[in-house]
Order: C-alpha cells, then structure tokens, then sequence
C-alpha cells in the first residue's frame, strides 16, 4: 500500500496562489491513479480534481477548473496542486489520494490511500 504525505498548505489572502504538494512511499507510483478532495468545516468531503496513470487524463470540479492545476512527477513519486486566483471558498482540508489505475473512473471517490491532509485558509 502506498503511503502519502501533503504539503503546502497555508494561510494566503483572495486572489493568491498556493503549490501542494503530495510525496507517494511505501511501493512503486507506477500504475496509480492520483487525486485531491478536500474537507470544509462542517461539511462533506468533495472532489476537487484527479489525474491518471501515467498522467494524460485529467478531470477537474467545476468550482475549481480554470484557477487549479494537478501534475505528477513519476520519477519522484509525487503530485502537485497549483492553485491560482484562491478564493474564500477554497478554505478547506486538502486530501491528497491513490489507486490502482483502471479500477474506477477517475472521479470515483473510492480511493484506496489518503494522506492526512494539509489546511489551506484563504481571507478575504
């Protein structure tokens, strides 16, 4: 199993820009689809986009397309979330997760491994 660690969160005001990032142990990356969810106070846990195995297909929520991007680093075992243009809204846990490619579509929230997040805050 997969082990994942974030990082990159932080405290940044509306309008700025953070880099996540998420650092894959434990096995090889190879053959893993890769997303980002995030949790809100009180709220669900909710996709936020995913890319998969080996990184030519991407998907990104609605709320998110256009301001976020998700990249992999094979070699290195890592994936990455620039996000642009942050907004209040945006304020949340940010997950990253793995699994094997080709068990569910990408947008599945059905994730095999999670990191244990990393918070992002954006002030108005």
């Amino acid at each position: 199993q997969v082990q994942l660690v974030e990082s990159g969160g932080g405290l940044v005001q509306a309008g700025g820009s953070l880099r996540l990032s998420c650092a894959a142990s434990g096995r090889t990356f190879s053959g893993y689809d890769m997303a980002w969810f995030r949790q809100a106070p009180d709220k669900a846990r909710d996709f936020v986009t995913a890319l998969n195995w080996p990184g030519d297909g991407t998907y990104y929520a609605d709320s998110v397309k256009g301001r976020f991007t998700i990249s992999r680093d094979n070699a290195n075992n890592a994936v990455y979330l620039q996000m642009n243009n942050l907004k209040p809204e945006d304020t949340a846990v940010y997950y990253c997760a793995a699994r094997h490619s080709g068990k569910y579509s990408i947008t599945d929230p059905r994730y095999d491994a999670w990191g244990q997040g990393t918070q992002v805050t954006v002030s108005s």
